[in-house]
């Protein structure tokens, strides 16, 4: 409503109506009537020859003597029925071609409307559908025009002679005022919100990401959920299962993991590149960031990073290249198979194999595979003793590397995304963290951070890899989301400084979790984990993203930090209440299985 007040002509005298019939083409009848003072300024133009009444539509349209050439070409005997008759001036006379100038004449009305239906505009001018349909396809062709579906239901509303119902919910719009609509919209969704306190945020958060007590799920199609949502998100490898998903995961299993690896839903793998250091790259295990993604998205994760090649990346040592070798020739292979095929000792390609890992080189069908890596084959050994053997059996199927299915290059995924050659993409690399600058991988990234965190803004991006699209990138991408109505923008978190954005069922949880009174529940998470941001989101200094260190939230404000084994507190507490603190704080979800890994 407010653009076609805006673009309505408002005249005052006789000239300003002239005015408005030229740049709209014609007004209805009943357009001249709403108006008090227009009749009588018509009046005064059809004396003075300038306009004139043609008796097509319901209410019959008026025209000035400059348009009439289009209107005698639509309406071949429109002339001599006009009231009063007029000629058209000497310079405007031309013959018209009746489509070209059924055309011209849609294209002006538009400029004064707004959203329409095709049978409205048919029914104002009196003719058939499926003519302004030709007209207003021709429009669209050229980019003047738009369709789609523009106002509440597709009402299109206030516009011309419109009939009972609108054969069709498509409407119409001018390209110009259909982007002024936009920019309407989006600053009322974006006035229309109330921004919460960080600590809000916070405990939306524990919801959204399911670490909350009492939205925590359980099962494997729960594992691939919540993989799903953290999916390109780089942990310690140890975190995975120690701290991340048992922190959302009632009785987490590892054997779930294992199951959606092994079935192609899940891959694991190190993103990030390994650096040189003139040194040969140090054996995994427990540090190396590692990340979860579905199989199919894996090619997007992998264009992100340079490539291994790159002079800035360590070059594997003898037996991990070896390894490389054998893979690259024979493709994925079982370990025995690699063990066979290479002439290493089994220790000797455990070591090469988890040298690999730790470059993103290599990874296994299983996450056995990685878990395998994390613990000594020595410790390994003694896992099958002092226990019954049906759990004997199982714990050692866990960690066991024989059971961690094929091992594969990774980096393949990699050379898929650019054609085939792998180089190109280090040499795709637009800044100093090699993100590929692809509008489709940008995208990618940008929706999976608002399926991890709800809401996006600059800092809560800095939480992620440095590999990640730069926030500049991110930007315009989110600002495309939401221009198309897919996101919202606005202020969403107070006291954090440039554009929020969110998705729209995000909101209203955010809202909820603002109303939602305060009850003093305990949520404690590791530094490794996405929801450790403190010094984010929050006042202080940063928690390392160690998976040894943890944060204690209380209402989501943090009050307590576990750091190098040393608890922190960060706001006074008495006695009892600092020892039930300290109790949280060190309070794990380890599932027995993996407490070998702990």
């Amino acid at each position: 409503w407010r653009v076609r007040e805006e673009v309505w002509p408002l005249a005052r005298n006789a000239d300003e109506l002239h005015d408005a019939l030229l740049g709209l083409a014609f007004l209805t009848g009943s357009e001249i009537e709403a108006q008090a003072e227009w009749k009588a300024l018509f009046d005064e133009l059809a004396r003075a020859l300038r306009a004139t009444a043609l008796n097509v539509g319901p209410t019959g349209i008026v025209v000035c003597a400059e348009r009439l050439p289009e209107f005698e070409a639509v309406y071949p005997d429109a002339g001599a029925a006009a009231a009063p008759r007029i000629e058209a001036p000497e310079e405007v006379r031309k013959a018209w071609d009746r489509g070209d100038a059924l055309v011209e004449i849609v294209r002006d009305r538009l400029q004064g409307l707004g959203p329409v239906h095709s049978s409205q505009l048919a029914a104002s001018l009196g003719l058939p559908e499926a003519s302004i349909d030709a007209a207003l396809i021709a429009l669209e062709t050229e980019g003047s025009v738009m369709r789609g579906s523009f106002t509440p239901a597709g009402s299109g509303v206030g516009v011309g002679e419109a009939p009972a119902g609108a054969a069709t919910s498509v409407e119409w719009c001018e390209r110009r005022l259909l982007a002024r609509i936009h920019r309407y919209t989006v600053s009322r969704l974006r006035a229309e919100i109330e921004p919460v306190e960080a600590r809000d945020m916070l405990r939306f958060l524990f919801e959204w990401q399911r670490a909350a007590p009492e939205s925590r799920v359980e099962g494997p199609d729960a594992v691939a959920a919540i993989v799903a949502q953290l999916e390109g998100f780089e942990a310690p490898a140890a975190a995975w299962e120690t701290e991340i998903l048992p922190a959302r995961v009632n009785e987490y299993d590892p054997a779930w993991l294992d199951e959606l690896s092994r079935a192609g839903r899940v891959v694991w793998t190190r993103i990030s590149p390994l650096h040189a250091s003139g040194e040969r790259a140090p054996s995994p295990v427990r540090t190396t960031p590692i990340a979860l993604a579905s199989r199919r998205n894996l090619p997007v994760w992998s264009a992100l990073a340079r490539d291994e090649l790159s002079e800035r990346t360590a070059q594997p040592g003898s037996r991990a290249q070896r390894v490389i070798e054998f893979l690259s020739t024979h493709g994925a292979s079982f370990f025995d198979e690699i063990v066979e095929g290479t002439g290493l000792l089994r220790t000797q390609v455990e070591e090469a194999l988890g040298e690999l890992v730790a470059q993103g080189l290599v990874n296994s069908d299983g996450f056995g595979g990685l878990r395998a890596l994390l613990v000594p084959s020595e410790r390994r050994r003694n896992l099958d003793g002092g226990a019954e053997r049906g759990r004997r059996m199982r714990r050692t199927a866990l960690f066991g590397i024989e059971d961690a299915g094929r091992w594969a290059l990774a980096r393949r995924q990699a050379a898929a995304v650019t054609g085939g050659n792998a180089q190109a993409v280090a040499s795709a690399a637009d800044r100093q963290g090699g993100t590929v600058d692809d509008p489709n991988v940008v995208e990618h990234v940008a929706r999976t951070l608002l399926r991890r965190y709800g809401v996006v803004f600059w800092r809560i991006v800095a939480r992620e890899a440095d590999w990640l699209p730069p926030w500049r990138s991110l930007l315009k991408c989110l600002r495309r989301l939401e221009a198309r109505g897919e996101i919202r923008g606005g202020r969403f978190v107070a006291g954090v400084t440039g554009e929020q954005f969110a998705l729209p069922e995000a909101i209203g949880l955010l809202r909820d979790a603002r109303r939602r009174e305060r009850s003093g529940a305990l949520i404690g998470v590791s530094g490794a984990d996405p929801l450790n941001l403190v010094g984010v989101i929050t006042p202080g200094p940063r928690l390392p993203a160690l998976t040894g260190n943890r944060v204690l939230y209380r209402d989501g404000v943090p009050i307590a930090l576990l750091v190098a084994g040393e608890a922190r507190f960060l706001e006074p507490l008495d006695p009892e209440a600092q020892w039930s603190a300290r109790a949280a704080l060190v309070r794990r979800q380890v599932p027995a299985t993996l407490r070998f890994l702990s």
